[in-house]
Protein backbone atom coordinates (compact mmCIF):
# COMPACT_ATOMS: atom_id res chain seq x y z
CA UNK A 1 0.00 0.00 0.00
CA UNK A 2 2.91 2.33 0.69
CA UNK A 3 4.01 1.96 -2.94
CA UNK A 4 0.63 3.15 -4.20
CA UNK A 5 0.60 6.06 -1.75
CA UNK A 6 4.03 7.18 -2.97
CA UNK A 7 2.86 7.02 -6.58
CA UNK A 8 -0.31 8.97 -5.74
CA UNK A 9 1.37 11.65 -3.63
CA UNK A 10 4.10 12.13 -6.21
CA UNK A 11 1.76 14.09 -8.46
CA UNK A 12 0.30 16.18 -5.65
CA UNK A 13 3.54 18.04 -4.90
CA UNK A 14 6.88 16.31 -5.60
CA UNK A 15 6.30 16.06 -9.35
CA UNK A 16 3.29 18.33 -9.68
CA UNK A 17 2.64 18.72 -13.42
CA UNK A 18 2.32 22.50 -13.18
CA UNK A 19 4.54 23.56 -10.29
CA UNK A 20 7.44 21.14 -10.86
CA UNK A 21 7.26 19.63 -14.34
CA UNK A 22 5.79 22.88 -15.75
CA UNK A 23 3.96 21.27 -18.65
CA UNK A 24 0.52 22.11 -20.02
CA UNK A 25 0.87 25.75 -18.96
CA UNK A 26 -0.81 27.50 -21.91
CA UNK A 27 -4.33 26.19 -21.35
CA UNK A 28 -3.86 26.26 -17.58
CA UNK A 29 -3.12 29.96 -17.38
CA UNK A 30 -5.73 30.81 -20.01
CA UNK A 31 -8.69 29.31 -18.13
CA UNK A 32 -7.82 30.43 -14.59
CA UNK A 33 -9.57 33.80 -14.66
CA UNK A 34 -12.58 32.21 -12.90
CA UNK A 35 -12.77 29.49 -10.26
CA UNK A 36 -15.51 27.55 -12.08
CA UNK A 37 -13.33 27.43 -15.20
CA UNK A 38 -10.37 26.12 -13.22
CA UNK A 39 -12.55 23.53 -11.50
CA UNK A 40 -14.14 22.43 -14.78
CA UNK A 41 -10.81 22.16 -16.59
CA UNK A 42 -9.20 20.32 -13.67
CA UNK A 43 -11.98 17.75 -13.42
CA UNK A 44 -12.07 17.25 -17.20
CA UNK A 45 -8.31 16.71 -17.32
CA UNK A 46 -8.42 14.31 -14.37
CA UNK A 47 -11.15 12.21 -16.01
CA UNK A 48 -9.32 12.00 -19.34
CA UNK A 49 -6.01 11.26 -17.62
CA UNK A 50 -7.44 8.50 -15.40
CA UNK A 51 -9.34 6.76 -18.19
CA UNK A 52 -6.50 7.05 -20.70
CA UNK A 53 -3.89 5.67 -18.31
CA UNK A 54 -6.14 2.75 -17.36
CA UNK A 55 -6.83 1.80 -20.99
CA UNK A 56 -3.22 2.18 -22.11
CA UNK A 57 -1.92 0.22 -19.12
CA UNK A 58 -4.51 -2.50 -19.66
CA UNK A 59 -3.52 -3.04 -23.31
CA UNK A 60 0.15 -2.02 -23.07
CA UNK A 61 1.46 -5.44 -24.05
CA UNK A 62 -0.75 -5.56 -27.14
CA UNK A 63 0.24 -2.16 -28.56
CA UNK A 64 3.16 -2.38 -31.03
CA UNK A 65 5.91 0.18 -30.41
CA UNK A 66 5.74 1.35 -34.02
CA UNK A 67 2.17 2.69 -33.65
CA UNK A 68 2.02 3.46 -29.93
CA UNK A 69 1.80 7.27 -30.36
CA UNK A 70 -1.18 7.15 -32.78
CA UNK A 71 -2.90 4.66 -30.45
CA UNK A 72 -2.29 6.93 -27.45
CA UNK A 73 -3.73 9.91 -29.33
CA UNK A 74 -6.84 7.97 -30.39
CA UNK A 75 -7.50 6.84 -26.80
CA UNK A 76 -6.99 10.34 -25.38
CA UNK A 77 -9.11 11.92 -28.13
CA UNK A 78 -11.96 9.47 -27.44
CA UNK A 79 -12.23 10.40 -23.77
CA UNK A 80 -11.74 14.10 -24.54
CA UNK A 81 -14.68 13.93 -26.94
CA UNK A 82 -16.79 12.26 -24.24
CA UNK A 83 -15.97 15.06 -21.78
CA UNK A 84 -16.62 17.77 -24.38
CA UNK A 85 -20.02 16.35 -25.33
CA UNK A 86 -21.05 15.87 -21.68
CA UNK A 87 -20.12 19.46 -20.85
CA UNK A 88 -22.03 20.78 -23.87
CA UNK A 89 -25.07 18.78 -22.79
CA UNK A 90 -25.11 19.43 -19.03
CA UNK A 91 -23.05 22.60 -18.42
CA UNK A 92 -23.31 24.53 -21.70
CA UNK A 93 -22.42 27.88 -20.14
CA UNK A 94 -19.17 26.49 -18.72
CA UNK A 95 -18.40 24.69 -21.98
CA UNK A 96 -18.89 27.93 -23.94
CA UNK A 97 -16.75 29.99 -21.56
CA UNK A 98 -13.86 27.53 -21.85
CA UNK A 99 -14.11 27.45 -25.63
CA UNK A 100 -11.39 25.56 -27.47
CA UNK A 101 -9.42 24.55 -24.37
CA UNK A 102 -11.50 21.44 -23.66
CA UNK A 103 -10.91 19.91 -27.13
CA UNK A 104 -7.23 20.85 -26.79
CA UNK A 105 -6.91 18.37 -23.91
CA UNK A 106 -6.09 15.88 -26.68
CA UNK A 107 -2.66 17.47 -27.18
CA UNK A 108 -2.01 18.37 -23.56
CA UNK A 109 1.57 17.45 -22.64
CA UNK A 110 0.56 16.22 -19.18
CA UNK A 111 -1.65 13.42 -20.47
CA UNK A 112 0.61 12.37 -23.33
CA UNK A 113 3.65 12.49 -21.03
CA UNK A 114 2.12 10.30 -18.33
CA UNK A 115 0.68 7.82 -20.82
CA UNK A 116 4.03 7.47 -22.58
CA UNK A 117 6.35 7.49 -19.56
CA UNK A 118 4.21 5.67 -16.97
CA UNK A 119 0.99 3.95 -18.07
CA UNK A 120 2.59 2.19 -21.06
CA UNK A 121 5.13 0.56 -18.73
CA UNK A 122 3.19 -0.14 -15.51
CA UNK A 123 0.27 -2.37 -14.40
CA UNK A 124 -3.23 -0.93 -14.09
CA UNK A 125 -3.31 -0.27 -10.29
CA UNK A 126 -0.09 1.77 -10.46
CA UNK A 127 -1.34 3.65 -13.54
CA UNK A 128 -4.61 4.44 -11.75
CA UNK A 129 -2.88 5.93 -8.68
CA UNK A 130 -0.48 7.87 -10.89
CA UNK A 131 -3.36 9.35 -12.90
CA UNK A 132 -5.31 10.27 -9.76
CA UNK A 133 -2.27 11.92 -8.18
CA UNK A 134 -1.32 13.86 -11.30
CA UNK A 135 -4.95 14.82 -11.95
CA UNK A 136 -5.59 16.04 -8.41
CA UNK A 137 -2.22 17.81 -8.37
CA UNK A 138 -3.23 19.63 -11.54
CA UNK A 139 -6.71 20.34 -10.14
CA UNK A 140 -5.63 21.93 -6.84
CA UNK A 141 -3.10 24.23 -8.49
CA UNK A 142 -5.61 25.29 -11.15
CA UNK A 143 -8.30 25.99 -8.54
CA UNK A 144 -5.83 27.86 -6.33
CA UNK A 145 -4.68 30.14 -9.14
CA UNK A 146 -8.28 30.65 -10.29
CA UNK A 147 -9.41 31.53 -6.76
CA UNK A 148 -6.74 34.21 -6.32
CA UNK A 149 -7.22 35.71 -9.80
CA UNK A 150 -11.02 35.83 -9.61
CA UNK A 151 -11.07 37.19 -6.07
CA UNK A 152 -8.54 39.97 -6.63
CA UNK A 153 -9.32 40.70 -10.27
CA UNK A 154 -13.10 40.36 -10.44
CA UNK A 155 -13.89 40.71 -6.74
CA UNK A 156 -16.06 37.61 -6.72
CA UNK A 157 -16.00 33.85 -6.18
CA UNK A 158 -18.35 31.61 -8.16
CA UNK A 159 -20.53 34.62 -8.99
CA UNK A 160 -20.79 35.93 -5.42
CA UNK A 161 -19.43 39.46 -5.06
CA UNK A 162 -16.94 39.78 -2.21
CA UNK A 163 -14.76 42.80 -2.99
CA UNK A 164 -16.36 46.11 -4.08
CA UNK A 165 -15.49 47.27 -7.60
CA UNK A 166 -13.40 50.18 -6.32
CA UNK A 167 -10.95 47.79 -4.63
CA UNK A 168 -10.51 45.26 -7.43
CA UNK A 169 -7.17 44.88 -9.21
CA UNK A 170 -7.76 44.37 -12.93
CA UNK A 171 -4.16 43.28 -13.40
CA UNK A 172 -5.03 39.80 -12.12
CA UNK A 173 -7.63 39.17 -14.85
CA UNK A 174 -5.00 39.71 -17.57
CA UNK A 175 -2.24 37.36 -18.76
CA UNK A 176 0.55 39.09 -16.74
CA UNK A 177 -1.53 38.61 -13.59
CA UNK A 178 -1.83 34.91 -14.35
CA UNK A 179 1.95 34.55 -14.67
CA UNK A 180 2.46 36.53 -11.47
CA UNK A 181 0.12 34.31 -9.43
CA UNK A 182 1.61 31.21 -11.02
CA UNK A 183 5.08 32.38 -9.97
CA UNK A 184 3.87 32.79 -6.38
CA UNK A 185 2.50 29.24 -6.41
CA UNK A 186 5.80 27.89 -7.75
CA UNK A 187 7.66 29.66 -4.92
CA UNK A 188 5.24 28.29 -2.31
CA UNK A 189 5.58 24.81 -3.77
CA UNK A 190 9.38 24.96 -3.65
CA UNK A 191 9.24 26.11 -0.03
CA UNK A 192 6.97 23.21 0.92
CA UNK A 193 9.23 20.69 -0.82
CA UNK A 194 12.30 22.05 0.97
CA UNK A 195 10.53 21.80 4.33
CA UNK A 196 9.49 18.21 3.58
CA UNK A 197 13.06 17.30 2.56
CA UNK A 198 14.49 18.80 5.77
CA UNK A 199 11.94 16.91 7.84
CA UNK A 200 12.83 13.64 6.08
CA UNK A 201 16.56 14.26 6.54
CA UNK A 202 16.13 14.90 10.26
CA UNK A 203 14.07 11.74 10.61
CA UNK A 204 16.76 9.69 8.86
CA UNK A 205 19.53 11.17 11.07
CA UNK A 206 17.67 10.19 14.20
Amino acid sequence: MKKYWNIFSNGILRENPLLVLMIGLCSSLAVTTRLENGLGMGLAMTFVLVMSEIIISLFRKLIPDSIRIPVFIIVIASFTTIVDLLMQAYVPALSKSMGVFIPLIVVNCIIMGRVESFASKRPVPEALFDALGMGLGYLWVLCGISFVRELLGSGSILGFEIIPEAYRIGFFTNAPGGFFVFGLFISAGMALRHLAEKKNNKGEQK
